[in-house]
Order: C-alpha cells, then structure tokens, then sequence
C-alpha cells in the first residue's frame, strides 16, 4: 500500500475524531474501528492488525502494552518504520525503554490474574500501567508480584493502590530475609490445588520438580508442566532411587500422553498410574503398561 492511501485513512480518522471530541473516548473508539474495517479489504489484513492496535494505545492504557507486544513480535511496524524503537518515538513519542515498560506492565497483569487468590476473595485489579510499573522493574516471579500487589492492596484499605505504596511493599520485600525453597530438582511431590485455577482437576496428581524458583517451583506430571507455589505442593521424601523411579514413570506415561491416537481406555491407565504416588508397579500394572507401549510402538529404554 502506498503513502498516499495511509495519509487519506489517516486524514478521515482525524476528522471523525475531531467531530467526536466531545463525546467518550469509547464513542470515537468504535467509530474509528468501524472505519478501520471498511478499508479492511483494500488495506490487507496485516495492517488493518496495525492499525487497530495503534488506535488501542492511546484509549485503553492497560491494553496498550499488549498492543505493542503484538506490534513487534509480528513485526507490524516494518510497513511504516525500520525499527520498533524508532516506530515507538515516532508514533506515539515513547522512548524504547517506555515501551518496553508497558509490555512488561501488561505481563505483570496477566500475572495478577492468574496468581491472585480467588476463594471469594474480591481483589481490586489495577486501572493504570503508573500502578504497576515498579512491579514491573523489579523482575519479581508471578507469585510474588501477585503477593505484593495483594499486601499493597490491604495496606490502601482494600482500594486500589498508588504506585508508590506498591513501590514500598516491593522494597519491603527486597529487604526482607529471604526464606529457602526447600524443595530440590528431582524431587517427587503431590500436587494440592488450593485456589490455582491452573490445578484445578489436579488433586491427588504426584509430579517431578524440575525448576525451583524462589517461591514456587515448576512440577512435570504424566499431562504438563504447571508452576506450583511451596504452599501447593507436599514432598513425597522419597529415597534416591525411589525418585529414580518415579523420574522413570512420569516419562514413559508422557511418551504414552503425547501419542494422538490413543484409545480413550489409554488415559484410565495414565490417570491411575498419575495418581498412584507409590515407587512400584504391582506385576498386573507393569505389564498392561509394557503391553499399552508395545501396542503404540513405543520402546522405552531405562535412562541411566
């Protein structure tokens, strides 16, 4: 598309914006998009993408970090500018680390949701990118930017927080002594769901840990891999070879998970064997096992 079309989609934007400038944002926001439609077909889908996600930016904030994301990882810029950096300063006059700020922003919420608790707890969510940008430089895990904003939550009287209360909790937390995950990679332990929504279904499931982070660690089942906080989780305090062994089974029933084909009678099997949190196969178990593999193709060599 050329430079004339843009500077006449551009131009009628602006008109409409300025007949709407008295009405809500939401009001010039759809009339913008449904703009942004008719030219669909003559722009080409890429930089009708573009454009609505340039229109996002500037009216909805928390949106706008999500935008940007999808802005450069699809490379959406290159129609108009070399670089993400200098689309960013030119376009909507943000820096790069500005920008970068919003997506990391827009991570953080994303953390919120899914890590807040939600046993009928009512926690305001934030309404602005200002609430959590020091969240947002700080680097914390997603538990723990979670755990900040709740306390910075409580300490503004269950109202939403300023960035700079949640600046303050963010330095309390640096200060303080940090307590040692006492779990270990490798180690064999039971999932207990609690108010994980990711766990849910999950009850009972025993699973190897194979990331330990400074508040939660990351768990391998015979269906996934789930980020599991110290509080939702409980130690098998398996012997060494018994860890072995359960290392062992946990891969073959993925291997067995990740064949498309398998018979619906197939995930009994792995279920019971998931939630069976033993180190042995009774003699029945570990041949219907071998039989199911063999049945699949599959050879399974013990890993030293």
């Amino acid at each position: 598309m050329n430079c004339c079309n843009q500077r006449i989609i551009f131009f009628l934007l602006s008109v409409v914006t300025l007949v709407l400038a008295t009405r809500s944002v939401w009001g010039i926001f759809v009339v913008n998009l449904l703009i942004y439609r008719s030219f669909c077909r003559t722009l080409g889908t890429q930089l009708y993408s573009k454009l609505s996600r340039e229109l996002t930016i500037p009216l909805l904030p928390l949106s706008a970090g999500q935008a940007l994301m999808e802005l450069r990882d699809r490379r959406l810029y290159r129609s108009t500018h070399r670089t993400f950096k200098e689309y960013c300063r030119e376009r909507f006059g943000y820096s790069r680390d500005a920008a970068y700020l919003k997506i990391s922003a827009t991570a953080v919420y994303e953390n919120l949701k899914k890590f807040l608790p939600t046993n009928g707890q009512q926690i305001p969510m934030p309404t602005n990118e200002r609430q959590l940008r020091f969240l947002a430089k700080a680097e914390l895990e997603p538990a723990v930017q979670a755990n900040v904003w709740q306390q910075a939550v409580e300490q503004a009287g269950n109202k939403i927080p300023s960035g700079r209360l949640v600046k303050d909790v963010v330095d309390k937390i640096r200060e303080s002594p940090k307590v040692p995950n006492p779990y270990h990679i490798g180690e064999i332990c039971l999932l207990l769901p609690k108010d994980n929504p990711d766990l849910r279904g999950k009850t009972g499931y025993w699973g190897v840990v194979t990331h330990v982070g400074e508040y939660n660690c990351t768990v391998q089942t015979w269906d996934g891999d789930y980020t599991v906080k110290i509080e939702q989780m409980k130690s098998l305090k398996l012997l060494d070879e018994d860890c072995f062994f359960m290392q062992q089974l946990c891969m073959r029933l993925r291997q067995l998970h990740q064949v498309p084909s398998r018979n619906s009678s197939v995930d009994w099997l792995l279920q019971g064997l998931g939630k069976q949190a033993k180190p042995y196969l009774s003699s029945l178990q570990a041949k219907l096992l071998a039989a199911v593999e063999r049945e699949y193709n599959l050879v399974w060599k013990q890993q030293k």
